[in-house]
């Protein structure tokens, strides 16, 4: 027998799915923002948190209860916009699920079940922020972030991290690959895998780091290519987008959303992060990198695209944004971000405003003098045209 809590709930879970999403008043001319959250821990089915059954569960309680929702990421595929969210338990074990929607802003319902991936590793932990490639193989290709302990630390939470990889064509049944052997860097976390063959092979966008949460000698976000997707190993990683003194890429960088390939380069939509007094603070920020040769950056916008704003500053890890999903549909563009580690947001944009930014944007001068020589001319050259 159905617990009558269980029809209460309902009502409310159901009144957030068929939630109509609006556009923020906040402007830039780059993008826009939403009113909603587009996926929260309340998306969460009924079915995954509660015993429905009155008499195993006479108070109605979460058994299996959900944290947060986050670092989605995202695919269409047909009419239909689809993200594969990580979904943090109370347990702080993560997971995958599928959520879909007609409109890309609103109306995301998660799938009956979560996925299942093939458990080939024993040793690993958790696993993370998937990124979704649809690669000119035929395949989608899902890279996530695979942890296990760090046996050669005393550390009780030194952890290791590593390149997960599966594949699939429906996004429900997926096929386990070799986890990404990188020779030189010791972990890898935030690998985005490139639609297209370079030189017939397939190319990687990596993080290095000597720890799991120390850079080390990685300078900035990789590349590198390897032969066999299937027991992918890449010998050498060569740094595209690199770390820089007091900029918002100073602590580290990484690979965010499957880089989208325009007429004038790959434009990537990345995270950086920098110290502060409160703490790390993760921001977005776009750079484009060369056609025939995609480890070099060829536009680099000044400073961040996508900032943590409002409510979206807080949360389980406050002052963050981070993305790992975006959906190019036409000339329109879904970027699919998380705040603060708690829930998924959306902004949209066009192809044509997203090449503008990156291509016309001046780059950052990386001094305080050159900083205010740079807006000064922008100044001077407005008051001209009033």
């Amino acid at each position: 027998m159905l617990h009558p809590n269980y029809y209460i709930e309902l009502n409310k879970y159901r009144k957030l799915i068929e939630r109509k999403n609006g556009k923020s008043s906040i402007y830039n001319g780059i993008f826009e923002r939403y009113e909603h959250p587009v996926l929260t821990r309340n998306h969460i089915p009924l079915t995954w948190k509660y015993d429905l059954n009155i008499e195993s569960n006479p108070y109605f309680m979460e058994r299996l209860g959900v944290n947060a929702v986050f670092n989605a990421g995202a695919i269409k595929l047909g009419d239909t916009f689809y993200m594969v969210a990580r979904i943090e338990g109370k347990d702080r074990k993560s997971f995958f699920g599928v959520a879909e929607s007609k409109t890309g802003i609103d109306g995301f319902s998660f799938w009956e079940y979560p996925i299942q991936l093939p458990d080939l590793y024993p040793e690993e932990v958790n696993v993370y922020d998937m990124r979704l490639t649809q690669h000119e193989d035929g395949y989608i290709y899902g890279v996530f972030c695979s942890e296990s302990k760090d046996t050669r630390q005393n550390d009780l939470s030194a952890a290791k991290a590593e390149a997960g990889i599966v594949r699939t064509k429906d996004l429900k049944s997926w096929e386990r690959l070799d986890n990404l052997l990188t020779k030189r860097s010791p972990q890898q976390r935030n690998v985005v895998l490139l639609p297209d063959f370079v030189d017939g092979k397939y190319a990687f966008y990596t993080r290095p780091m000597d720890t799991f949460l120390d850079t080390g000698s990685g300078g900035g976000i990789g590349f590198g290519l390897c032969d066999d997707i299937e027991h992918a190993v890449i010998d050498e990683e060569i740094i595209t987008s690199q770390r820089k003194f007091h900029t918002i890429t100073e602590a580290k960088n990484g690979g965010g959303a499957v880089p989208i390939k325009t007429e004038k380069g790959y434009i990537h939509i990345a995270h950086g992060v920098r110290n502060t007094a409160a703490g790390l603070r993760y921001v977005i920020y776009a750079f484009a990198t060369d056609l025939d040769k995609p480890w070099e950056v060829i536009a680099e916008p000044s400073g961040f695209l996508i900032e943590p704003l409002g409510k979206e500053r807080v949360g389980d890890v406050s002052n963050v944004v981070f993305t790992n999903g975006a959906i190019v549909d036409g000339e329109d563009v879904f970027i699919y971000y998380a705040s603060s580690d708690t829930r998924m947001h959306v902004a949209t944009t066009t192809l044509d405003r997203l090449k503008d930014y990156v291509f016309n944007t001046p780059t950052d001068p990386l001094r305080s003098s050159d900083c205010v020589k740079q807006r000064c001319a922008l100044i001077e050259a407005n008051l001209k045209l009033l």
